[in-house]
């Protein structure tokens, strides 16, 4: 299943939101959009500026626009693997590479350029950094994700000393050139250029390709269908500090279509060139056109034996001798005549397709866009089918208004729920194990879906052994939070998982600072140890739990301690608010009650509260602050014991049971004792992917942010909710920022959490707890600065 983008766009007044007509577009991997138009002034002949437009799906109103600084109609735009640097190239040779400013999505700058003056790109790609992991469709039921999801061994298009893969980009010119920009580790560039062939050629139109031992492979054509298709071999190499060329040329073909009389003069144009995949250099997609129609051929690259003479079939054979072997260019599939195609569209998915596959589903491995005449506004009636045969997103940019519509996974056909279910959590492992983001995934898991593939998410997630588990701790959790927030019925349980998000994170760091009283230590450094008597020991006493403890691995400096007051606060509030409420958990699923039967995350609070008290003896303005109704209560002692009883209920070396009424009923008196905190622990995300679980388009104004309710929100959790008066929370940092704050702030695209863009605090331990977050949220999600309306 894929995610297809489309543009369509109106013809409308100019806005300076964003405007003219998109003439390239790319999608990267972490699902940011960049395309990029042209503005022209009032003098239409002179005074154009070519503009680069970067969004990011969640918030595709928050539109960021670049003035490019190139010369002529920007040709090509290329994200890079890791979606954090873009490239762009023009109709005037030059390429110029943009980089996230502050790790922003929507602050970018140019960092490095290079240019070719004259000679227009025609193709443009990254060098391959060696990293590719394969997936088995045809082991999709198998439950080991080693199984689903393979490291495949490929060789980087150049490496470093040591084998670290160098950085770097290739791009082919209309004249027939290949330039390759080397990124050297100090900054600098290393720049070369060489032609394709010896007899250069007019190139209208190429593609560019990685095979497995390291190799560029090339696709060019001149746009003429009855010319051949000529491919070629690039190796890039760095001898004597200088970058070098080697080109050789490969097998090439010629379209089916020019050898049938009947259509020889048919389609006389190419009008598309691509490689089924990035890392596939053995099949290809070509589409002819005319006016009116088009064709699409996939070929394949195979190895033949080479037929011998039969002058020499009658010789013995020698012992060990094989036949000779040649690569030959065949047919797989062809299209009949279609209407005139404008784009296609390729499985993004690192899927091995093989001849089999294409003969017997060729319309579901791509698809092909065909589209009359644009007009000036498309009916509703002749809205063009998306190009894929997984899900889709219809994306309409206006001039000055988005519109975006949902399609059916199954392209109209009735799937099944268990088939849906199945291929929706393929994809979302697919995503847990690589990083890459699943937004697109999660357009089309209805409401229904949500618990069933939270509970199969958890289920194989448990099945993996115990160091892929570590990996994967925090990714599936952010996963876990991303679907509940689809469903009202689930959506107390998003509050759950970003809370233990959070509780991760504190947790690793306060464990982090403990530090072991002598160098020569055993095996386990502290906090494991912490871990194994909090474990053990199930006294309710939290006093008589310390003395188990060496209190000289918890020795630390005052101010670090004092820094990580508002940290430790949100720890207390936390253990305060799960305790009240447990009376309240009931047949409605209320914020906190997946933490009820969590016996992992309440151990790990039970094991925070020790290190505070400990801390609190050597420092007690670090303690947390609570408001008690008598003057000699033991807040600490108090919510120890509580906690204690409740982790005993749900510890994982015995079975599940029911907190017994006394536990309950002493929760119950916890408000008339501590006053309970209100916990702003869920950030407010105001994102187009809950919005989109209806059929209806949305319309959306770039530049103005959504206001519209989400699908089955008719009455929003309180959790959900912010009155217009109510302070602003800064998620990371856990203080208040006040009503109205004054800081700039960033969000996360993800899950909305808020956060203020530089540090108040000058401790190197609050510093080192927000370097931790400088690039990603907790969620792994990308940050985006909030425009100053709506901070």
């Amino acid at each position: 299943m894929e995610l297809a983008y489309m543009c369509e766009w109106e013809k409308r007044p100019k806005s300076t939101h964003c405007p003219s007509i998109p003439l390239v577009c790319s999608w990267s991997c972490r699902n940011l959009v960049a395309f990029s138009t042209d503005l022209k002034g009032e003098d239409d002949d002179k005074d154009v500026s070519h503009m680069i437009h970067i969004i990011d799906t969640e918030h595709p109103w928050d539109v960021y626009s670049i003035s490019s600084g190139h010369t002529e109609v920007i040709s090509c735009l290329e994200w890079d693997q890791s979606g954090s640097r873009l490239l762009s190239a023009d109709g005037d040779g030059q390429i110029k590479c943009w980089s996230m400013s502050d790790h922003l999505v929507n602050s970018w700058e140019s960092v490095l350029s290079s240019s070719l003056d004259g000679d227009p790109i025609v193709a443009l790609s990254w060098l391959h950094n060696g990293v590719k992991l394969a997936l088995h469709v045809e082991m999709s039921g198998s439950t080991n994700f080693g199984e689903k999801f393979s490291r495949v061994k490929f060789s980087p298009s150049l490496t470093l000393f040591g084998g670290k893969p160098m950085e770097g980009w290739l791009a082919v010119t209309v004249s027939g050139l290949v330039t390759v920009s080397l990124l050297k580790p100090g900054g600098a560039l290393l720049t070369a250029s060489e032609s394709l062939c010896r007899l250069r050629g007019r190139v209208a139109l190429a593609d560019i390709a990685f095979t497995g031992g390291g190799n560029i492979v090339v696709a060019a054509t001149d746009g003429s269908s009855s010319s051949p298709v000529q491919f070629y071999k690039v190796v890039v190499s760095v001898v004597s500090e200088k970058c070098r060329i080697d080109t050789e040329l490969l097998p090439s073909l010629f379209l089916r279509c020019t050898t049938d009389s009947l259509r020889r003069e048919k389609y006389p144009a190419v009008t598309h060139l691509k490689f089924l995949t990035r890392e596939n250099s053995e099949q290809v997609l070509l589409c002819a056109s005319n006016q009116s129609g088009s064709i699409v051929e996939c070929w394949s690259l195979r190895k033949e034996g080479l037929p011998v003479n039969n002058i020499f079939q009658h010789r013995s054979p020698v012992v060990g001798e094989k036949q000779p072997t040649i690569l030959k260019w065949r047919i797989l599939t062809t299209t009949n005549d279609l209407e005139r195609v404008s784009a296609i569209a390729l499985p993004k998915l690192p899927i091995s397709i093989s001849n089999t596959d294409l003969k017997v589903a060729s319309d579901t491995k791509c698809g092909f866009e065909t589209r009359r005449r644009v007009r000036h506004k498309t009916p509703k009636n002749r809205r063009p089918r998306p190009p894929l045969q997984g899900p889709a997103v219809l994306m309409d940019l206006t001039s000055e208004n988005t519109h975006l519509t949902t399609v059916s996974p199954s392209m109209g056909q009735v799937l099944e729920m268990n088939t849906t279910l199945r291929h929706l959590l393929f994809l979302l492992e697919y995503c847990m194990v690589t990083g890459y983001d699943w937004w697109d995934v999660l357009l089309h898991v209805q409401p229904t879906m949500v618990h069933n593939l939270v509970e199969k998410l958890h289920e194989e997630y448990m099945r993996q052994n115990q160091a892929l588990q570590q990996v994967l701790a925090t990714r599936i959790v952010a996963v876990k939070a991303s679907l509940c927030k689809l469903s009202t019925a689930t959506a107390a349980r998003a509050c759950d998982f970003h809370a233990k998000l959070l509780l991760i994170a504190i947790s690793s760091t306060l464990k982090s600072l403990l530090r072991p009283h002598v160098l020569n230590t055993p095996d386990k450094s502290p906090g494991d140890r912490l871990t194994e008597i909090c474990a053990k020991n199930i006294d309710t006493d939290i006093d008589k739990v310390m003395i188990n403890l060496k209190t000289e691995e918890f020795v630390l400096d005052g101010p670090p301690l004092q820094s990580l007051q508002q940290l430790i606060q949100w720890v207390g509030d936390f253990v305060l608010y799960l305790l009240a409420n447990l009376p309240n958990q009931g047949s409605v699923v209320r914020p906190g009650f997946g933490f009820m039967r969590d016996g992992a995350s309440l151990g790990m609070l039970r094991e925070m509260l020790v290190m505070i008290r400990i801390w609190g003896l050597l420092k007690p303005g670090c303690l947390p602050t609570f408001t008690a109704t008598s003057d000699n209560q033991d807040s600490m002692q108090l919510l120890f014991r509580l906690l204690t009883k409740l982790w005993l209920c749900s510890r994982e070396d015995g079975p599940p049971q029911d907190p017994d009424e006394t536990l309950i009923d002493e929760c119950c008196l916890l408000p008339s004792q501590l006053l309970v905190p209100s916990m702003d622990w869920l950030p407010v995300n105001d994102g187009v992917v809950v919005k989109l679980q209806g059929k209806h388009p949305l319309r959306l104004q770039f530049g103005k942010a959504s206001s519209l309710p989400g699908a089955g929100f008719t009455a929003p959790l309180e959790v959900f909710t912010r009155s217009p008066g109510s302070q602003k929370m800064d998620n990371l940092r856990c203080v208040h920022m006040g009503v109205c704050p004054t800081e700039e702030s960033k969000a996360c695209t993800r899950c909305g959490c808020v956060t203020m863009l530089r540090s108040p605090n000058k401790t190197n331990a609050m510093k080192q707890w927000e370097q931790r977050w400088i690039k990603n949220c907790l969620c792994g999600g990308l940050w985006r600065r909030i425009p100053a309306t709506l901070s």
